[in-house]
């Protein structure tokens, strides 16, 4: 088993590496990285055999593919809804920032061709967990950009979550068999939590991220005063996509209960 928990810096080129195929986090089975554009910086994104997300954390970006190009601002993602472009194997994007800009792309094998879709806030609007239950400590805000439902010829899951403040997120704790990465923010640098994975509490950074193995529960907690953000990302397996969660039935009592 490869390493677990992660705390990457942006290098001077801009970029910070979360997983790869050979580093590391390589039972991840993706390509996750974290880019910081400035003002005026072009970007190429071109992958011969892997479809690929592109997801926009803050800023204002131009999204240029194929014969189509559109203009999308983000002042950060805890104010406003995500935009990010899924395009499959072969396709040239080029992203051009209009200001200071971060943007997260993961990407995987897949050698299906499909349409590609921008998805706004519209498509993937945030809708409320857990709210009102267990006294509100696990309320948090949910937006799935796709999944197997929605997109069952991508080879993965993007989705965001952000805690209300010391709050927990992937509670009550769960896994499931397929590998999933989280990629934390917080809404000041100073903000921290924990991160549970089977066993093991690592703690949670503005930046740093989490490489959970299949089979292993996952649930954060994020410290009181502070909102933690976290993007999601699953691989699905070959002939095993994820298409829910497992519940430690440990804990499931917690669901039935007037907590």
């Amino acid at each position: 088993m490869g390493k677990v928990f992660g705390y990457p810096e942006f290098n001077t080129s801009g970029e910070k590496i979360l997983t790869t195929y050979d580093n590391d986090y390589s039972n991840m089975l993706m390509d996750i990285r974290v880019y910081m554009l400035r003002k005026g910086e072009t970007k190429l994104i071109h992958k011969a055999n892997e479809e690929t997300a592109i997801l926009l954390l803050s800023g204002k970006v131009n999204y240029k593919w194929e014969d189509q190009e559109t203009l999308v601002s983000r002042k950060d993602v805890f104010s406003e809804g995500l935009w990010c472009l899924h395009v499959c194997k072969d396709v040239r994007v080029t992203l051009t920032a209009e200001e200071d800009t971060e943007i997260l792309i993961q990407a995987t094998q897949n050698e299906k061709s499909f349409k590609s879709k921008l998805y706004g806030p519209d498509d993937a609007p945030w809708a409320y967990v857990c709210k009102d239950k267990l006294g509100n400590t696990a309320a948090r805000r949910v937006s799935t950009v796709f999944d197997y439902k929605t997109a069952p010829y991508s080879n993965m899951v993007i989705g965001e979550v952000i805690n209300d403040r010391g709050n927990w997120s992937g509670y009550i704790p769960h896994e499931h068999p397929q590998p999933e990465t989280y990629y934390f923010k917080f809404d000041r640098p100073e903000g921290f939590g924990a991160s549970f994975v089977g066993d093991d509490v690592y703690k949670i950074k503005d930046g740093s991220f989490s490489a959970i193995p299949g089979g292993k529960t996952h649930p954060q907690a994020c410290a009181p005063g502070y909102q933690m953000y976290t993007c999601w990302l699953i691989r699905h397996l070959e002939g095993n996509p994820w298409v829910d969660r497992i519940d430690d039935v440990r804990y499931s009592w917690l669901l039935h209960s007037d907590l």
